[in-house]
């Protein structure tokens, strides 16, 4: 019997990854060969993104590019999943016949029996509630042993007015304790060095299980777990980061100074619009009293830029904000009107030389603290989990514990010895390029 052969293209966020690893984990399971070649490739699955305009237009071209396997390659089926299949089922099966299958996120589970009916010739598309989205199950990493994405709970119920993603990924839902242990545990013993914690709000956690906010607890269990040496935090809300969470951070040697926190803008008016809260004034004591209860803490956020009613004044006052506050790291995005969100059917939408001048000002202000802080590191010893050799430039790469993957920036150092990936090395810093610092391995 012929043993089919299925790639995964996963585009988007971890926690779309994490959803492709899933399945992934329960095609092999079912018989099925993994393969990263797409022109070996019997079956592709492109777990899309849909979050975004530009994410929509990469989950297209992805999809069209795929497509011409069916007749340069031997590519027999192409199946569609994650955000993108969810919110745009119907466009996607009307004006897309290169694509056999369409599969919502509550029926990734059922992956296997998809790709078989795709095989046979058979239209499967499935839809079911997003709710049955399975959180709990082995996965195939497609980082690296000795990093990986941790998901502790999906959904999300904070119905920001630009975002899309209660539609997509419905309520928010916390993982039992328990079961996240035993992953963490699990990807301990596979060579987990750094655990990434995600979800769409990962202070919000454990408040729709147990009646009250759990990170604290979790991160205090999840640093008993032997081989763990790094936790690193993303996606956390203004609103819930408590006194408790920072005295824990502060405390537990292995809970990484880091805090992704995606604060959108700084104006009380636009903020409110965006049905968040928050203003000027609450984010700067916020930032303040976080950076008092950790001092050497990284903070990293984003910020949109352009939304509906944003006027002059309220970006001056966002720019400022980012002037005066000074984040290790900071991303900006233009607003892009989503389908089916309040914010675009709003008066007063930003045109779009608007939004890119109001973005390349606030990039070009970061860009100015940036050069600062990282001239700081100069000549101080950092943490350097080593990721690679870097042959064409003859140097080994790694992140520090102010770098979370994919997103931040990178350090490069010189030595002569031979290292693995995933080791932690003390490496002085000597120098910096843009957002990556260059260093020598202390001792080498």
């Amino acid at each position: 019997m012929k043993t089919y052969k299925v790639g995964m293209v996963s585009l988007g966020c971890p926690k779309n990854q994490v959803d492709a690893e899933i399945m992934l984990s329960v095609l092999s399971e079912n018989g099925y060969e993994i393969t990263g070649d797409e022109t070996q490739a019997d079956v592709i699955i492109i777990n899309t993104c849909g979050f975004i305009a530009d994410a929509k237009k990469e989950a297209i071209e992805n999809i069209l590019e795929v497509a011409q396997l069916k007749t340069e390659g031997q590519l027999k089926a192409l199946i569609v999943t994650g955000c993108m299949a969810e919110r745009y089922r119907d466009e996607i099966l009307s004006e897309m016949p290169e694509v056999d299958a369409v599969v919502g996120i509550g029926s990734n589970m059922h992956i296997a029996a998809i790709v078989n009916a795709a095989l046979q010739g058979c239209p499967y598309n499935e839809f079911l509630e997003k709710e049955n989205l399975q959180l709990d199950h082995t996965r195939i990493l497609t980082t690296p042993s000795y990093s990986a994405y941790l998901r502790i709970a999906d959904g999300c119920d904070n119905k920001c007015t630009y975002c899309a993603i209660p539609m997509i990924r419905g309520r928010y839902r916390s993982r039992k304790m328990e079961d996240i242990l035993k992953e963490a545990e699990t990807l301990a013993r596979s060579g987990a060095k750094e655990i990434i914690l995600i979800a769409q709000d990962t202070t919000k956690y454990g408040q729709d299980l147990y009646g009250t906010l759990c990170l604290p607890e979790l991160l205090d269990r999840l640093c008993e777990i032997e081989g763990i040496q790094w936790i690193r935090i993303l996606y956390t809300y203004p609103d819930k980061i408590t006194d408790q969470l920072l005295e824990t951070i502060r405390r537990q040697e292995k809970v990484l100074p880091y805090l992704d926190i995606p604060l959108q803008h700084a104006s009380g008016t636009v903020l409110n619009r965006m049905n968040r809260t928050g203003d000027f004034e609450s984010l700067s004591a916020l930032i303040a009293k976080i950076r008092k209860a950790v001092p050497d803490i990284v903070i990293r956020t984003t910020f949109i830029v352009g939304f509906p009613g944003e006027t002059e004044q309220d970006f001056e006052q966002l720019a400022r904000f980012v002037k005066q506050t000074k984040f290790n790291r900071m991303g900006c995005f233009t607003y892009s009107p989503e389908e089916g969100t309040p914010a675009a059917k709003m008066p007063e939408q930003i045109d779009e030389s608007v939004k890119s001048r109001r973005q390349e000002i606030l990039m070009t202000e970061q860009s100015v603290v940036n050069e600062e802080i990282c001239g700081r590191m100069l000549e101080t010893t950092i943490d350097v989990l080593v990721e690679g050799y870097d042959g064409m430039n003859k140097c080994w790469y790694g992140r520090s514990k102010a770098d979370a993957p994919e997103i931040d920036g990178k350090v490069f150092f010189m030595s002569k010895k031979t290292y693995q990936p995933g080791e932690i090395l003390k490496v002085k810093v000597i120098d910096t390029i843009d957002y990556d610092l260059l260093g020598e391995v202390v001792g080498a």
